[in-house]
């Protein structure tokens, strides 16, 4: 276990538009690293039990605090999906990592090395859907453990099994709070999380002792995060395809019909590359009210800008977190309600799908609760959570079979065959993850 260090506990502010419910400033701020793109590499999700620091690990490396929901301000814990931006910076005179323009050590110039997204996503049991959309659209994550508390917790056992099932594979553990704790029980701490992951695929992951609040070993972590999490090989020459993880209006009440602005939808580009005045379709699209039946219509629109890294860009790429200006109404993008959508080129989207046929593998034991429950067959009838890429819907069971799962989905979902479906029942008035499906 690496010894404790101090450091100075500044932050630097980084403006993400996908993260904002602010207006778009359509003038190009200056980029804090000159020698990077603008827009980050990879996007990190932070996962873990409720309270074991995700938020304050976020606002100590990129200066921005991801709470910004009234219910989240008043309860602490994180509701919605969270994004900032991070420069990952180097001092070579030092060989010190740091989120900082200046060393903190020599105060000589860093280097930046990387640009990244953290995607801070909630922790409590009742947000696992959110957790598993934020999953769908990351690269890899670092797992928060308090060493403080007893590992591991309903909720760390559920979102690893959640990463596992998800295909992410570049995971960091993160021990932190070792502020709180004697040298003897962080040790303690750190041998229970070796023996929680000695019989997963994440067993060799590397854990790393840190305090967030303090500001200690933080230059550890950020040289793992370039160590263990790679940035992925990307395919430009794919049909676009962005999976949207938040919509919102950004105009103020009063604003004048000339000065409104269309309607913007932020996540993350899963493939190929989207430009400045192209025509998108997004899928499923908007519901409506038509013979007192709820359906899903398809939506076009016209790219007015991207932004990403917090700065306007003329396209772009598979990597970070970013957000599209539209000509959308912004009452249909309003609160969130196009979450779970792709987008892409017009009638190159995958089908949409209302009802699906799976073909599952369920787990042994249900994950999240806190004795041991056998996950049973599935039932006729039975109510279920299902996430496939960035999408949460609820469906019901129509023919239980094992290799051949049919569901008539309250939500319709846009994927491909293939495409891996997680999947939850309701266990202790509570969805808990119990398996996964792959479409047919």
């Amino acid at each position: 276990m690496p010894k404790k260090k101090t450091t100075e506990a500044e932050t630097v502010a980084v403006p993400e538009a996908a993260a904002s419910d602010e207006p778009l400033s359509h003038s190009k701020p200056e980029s804090p690293t000159k020698s990077l793109p603008i827009q980050p590499e990879i996007n990190l999700a932070l996962v873990g039990h409720v309270d074991h620091g995700k938020t304050t690990l976020t606002e100590r490396l990129s200066g921005k605090w991801t709470d910004t929901h009234s219910e989240e301000l008043k309860k602490g814990i994180t509701i919605r999906l969270g994004y900032a931006d991070v420069t990952i910076n180097k001092c070579e005179k030092c060989n010190f990592y740091t989120a900082k323009e200046k060393c903190v050590k020599c105060n000589e110039p860093t280097t930046p090395q990387r640009k990244i997204s953290l995607v801070d996503a909630p922790g409590h049991e009742s947000l696992m859907a959110t957790m598993l959309s934020g999953a769908a659209i990351v690269d890899g994550a670092l797992l928060l453990v308090a060493a403080n508390e007893k590992c591991p917790q309903p909720q760390t056992k559920e979102h690893l099994m959640a990463l596992q099932i998800s295909g992410i594979k570049n995971i960091i553990i993160v021990q932190n709070k070792i502020d709180l704790v004697s040298h003897d029980e962080a040790i303690a701490n750190y041998k229970e999380i070796k023996a929680f992951i000695s019989n997963t695929i994440f067993k060799d992951a590397p854990i790393i002792p840190i305090s967030a609040r303090t500001n200690v070993n933080i230059d550890v972590l950020l040289q793992a995060i370039q160590k263990f999490v790679p940035t992925p090989a990307r395919d430009l020459n794919k049909e676009p395809i962005m999976l949207v993880a938040r919509s919102f209006d950004i105009n103020k009440p009063g604003a004048k019909p000339e000065k409104l602005f269309g309607g913007v939808l932020g996540g993350t580009v899963k493939q190929g590359r989207f430009k400045v005045g192209e025509t998108i379709e997004i899928l499923p699209g908007y519901s409506v009210e038509e013979k007192n039946k709820k359906v899903w219509k398809p939506l076009q629109t016209k790219v007015v800008q991207i932004f990403s890294g917090g700065a306007p860009v003329p396209e772009i790429l598979p990597g970070g977190s970013m957000a599209i200006s539209t000509t959308l109404d912004p009452s249909i993008v309003k609160s969130d309600s196009l979450v779970g959508s792709l987008v892409g080129v017009p009638g190159k989207l995958p089908a949409v799908h209302a009802q699906i046929s799976l073909d599952t593998h369920l787990l042994e034991r249900v994950v999240g609760t806190k004795e041991e429950v056998e996950v049973k067959p599935l039932a006729k009838g039975e109510v279920l959570m299902l996430n496939v890429n960035s999408t949460a819907t609820v469906g019901i069971v129509t023919n239980p079979s094992k290799k051949n799962t049919e569901c008539i989905l309250k939500k319709p979902i846009c994927a491909n065959p293939r495409d891996r479906i997680t999947i939850s029942r309701r266990v202790e008035d509570r969805f808990r993850l119990i398996g996964y499906g792959m479409l047919k």
